[in-house]
């Protein structure tokens, strides 16, 4: 994988850890001020949807860097791009409509990742 899809998957994964992060640590009743969906769900969904988006960015960076199972990578960008489906679909269902340019650009490069791990990209 060249330089810039590295720099790409590094981007990422510091988004979505800060994100996923936050989904853990922060009280729902805080998160629900900016994330409306967080209102209608348990607080062990939003932290399970945050842990996913930290182990989906760990999985973007450390297989492949380790060489340990690097396939790995690829399939952790293909889970991080449908965790920003299920984004999408929750952010129309809840009118939150400014978040969703956000969330397509994360599933493209997510995707683009995923293509350039499997080498489908160059």
């Amino acid at each position: 994988m060249s330089t810039g899809w590295w720099a790409v998957a590094i981007v990422l994964a510091v988004l979505f850890v800060l994100t996923g992060a936050a989904k853990i640590v922060l009280p729902r009743e805080k998160l629900a001020k900016t994330m409306v969906w967080t209102k209608d769900m348990s607080s062990g969904a939003v932290k399970a949807i945050g842990l996913l988006e930290v182990l989906g960015a760990a999985g973007l960076i450390l297989p492949a860097l380790t060489g340990i199972l690097p396939v790995l990578s690829g399939l952790a960008a293909v889970g991080l791009a449908l965790v920003m489906v299920g984004a999408i679909v929750t952010n129309v269902r809840y009118a939150e409509y400014r978040i969703i340019p956000v969330n397509l650009i994360l599933l493209g490069l997510s995707l683009a990742v995923a293509g350039a791990r499997f080498g489908l990209l160059a």
